[in-house]
């Protein structure tokens, strides 16, 4: 369980609360600068100095909003890719991986998450070569990799054209819910809302 508990961000938002459950994908919606993607450098611990914030982040019985950076437990995934160009596919993905997992077990891992994806053959594939669909799902095996207790989807979708946005989304929602974690995505899209999913809409100071 993913809980925002009484978070007020001066002065985009005041009192939101909201719970995301394992499996479950809440989505935010609304205007440029209503305080979307601030809410997430707040939930991540890299909230600008301009803003001042009230409020607890709770995953499951651990409250993180105190904790630094690499102790949350969150990954995100942005509109860009931001992979390392000058590491290949494979070595952009073990860096993603938790230093407890060592030796052989390593390589395994970034395999089985790439043939998960359809990429089994790109390990030593430059990142440059990629398409864009490609690059997103490296962007997001990376994330996953770093076995984050929640996820944020920060507009994932968005540089996608509609018919690899569709097929990308189907595969993103599937695979985080496969991993039982709770998911925030942040989205102009309405199409890009889960069927069923709960919503969040933003507007300026609300």
């Amino acid at each position: 369980m993913l809980e925002v508990k009484n978070l007020t961000v001066e002065p985009l938002f005041h009192g939101l609360n909201f719970r995301v459950s394992r499996g479950e994908i809440l989505t935010l919606m609304g205007p440029s600068g209503s305080g979307k993607s601030t809410l997430f450098s707040w939930m991540v611990g890299a909230l600008s100095a301009d803003f001042q914030a009230r409020g607890e982040l709770w995953l499951g019985d651990r409250r993180c909003d105190t904790l630094p950076v690499e102790k949350r437990g969150l990954g995100i995934l942005f509109q860009d890719a931001l992979l390392f160009d000058h590491f290949s596919v494979g070595q952009n993905l073990l860096l993603a991986l938790p230093a407890s997992i060592t030796g052989p077990a390593r390589r395994d891992a970034v395999l089985q998450a790439l043939g998960s994806a359809g990429m089994a053959t790109r390990y030593a594939s430059d990142p440059a070569t990629l398409s864009g669909g490609e690059r997103a799902r490296v962007s997001l095996l990376r994330a996953l990799l770093a076995e984050p207790q929640a996820l944020l989807l920060d507009e994932p979708f968005s540089h996608l054209d509609k018919t690899l946005r569709s097929t990308f989304r189907a595969w993103v929602f599937d695979t985080v819910r496969a991993r039982h974690i709770p998911v925030v995505l942040v989205t102009h899209d309405e199409d890009d809302i889960p069927a069923g999913g709960k919503v969040i809409a933003f507007s300026h100071g609300q």
